[in-house]
């Protein structure tokens, strides 16, 4: 089985709060679960009663919660610290004027939003973007390395 990095980073990057993504170790097939459905699956509740566009969804929170050794979690956003990708973003600007202000973007509430303004400002935004993409692929090397997965560009 060899998966996709492509794949292992658009799973990172599109859970949430309320739904983890899950990479099925045997088949390399990513997966989406709700935490409610999760804690459905790990009570043994009964699930007949969701609507039928939850139930295929409630039979992988089953299997994930009856299997767990053929499922590992993709890093989530409390595994990925954006905020440090983005301060080394800066860091990496080379233009001085720019790093300064975008180093003193991000100080205190309202950060990612000042951020981005400022990338936007400077025309940096596509850079941004390359420089994000490629940090959350070295996260997800370092998952599939961890968990014995073979990987593909």
């Amino acid at each position: 089985m060899q998966v996709k990095l492509k794949e292992i980073v658009d799973g990172m990057e599109m859970q949430s709060e309320e739904s983890s993504a899950y990479l099925n170790l045997e088949t390399g097939e990513i997966v989406f679960v709700s935490e409610e459905l999760l804690m459905m699956a790990e009570d043994r509740e009964e699930f007949d009663h969701l609507p039928d566009w939850q139930q295929g969804e409630m039979e992988i929170a089953i299997d994930i919660e009856e299997n767990f050794e053929k499922y590992a979690q993709l890093p989530t956003s409390y595994d990925i610290n954006d905020y440090d990708i983005m301060e080394s973003f800066c860091y990496n600007v080379s233009n001085d004027n720019k790093r300064d202000t975008l180093l003193n973007a991000i100080k205190g509430k309202g950060a990612f939003g000042r951020f981005r303004d400022k990338v936007e400002r400077f025309g940096l935004v596509d850079e941004w973007y390359a420089y994000r993409e490629e940090k959350y692929k070295e996260i997800a090397v370092e998952f599939c390395e961890k968990h014995d997965v073979e990987y593909a560009e």
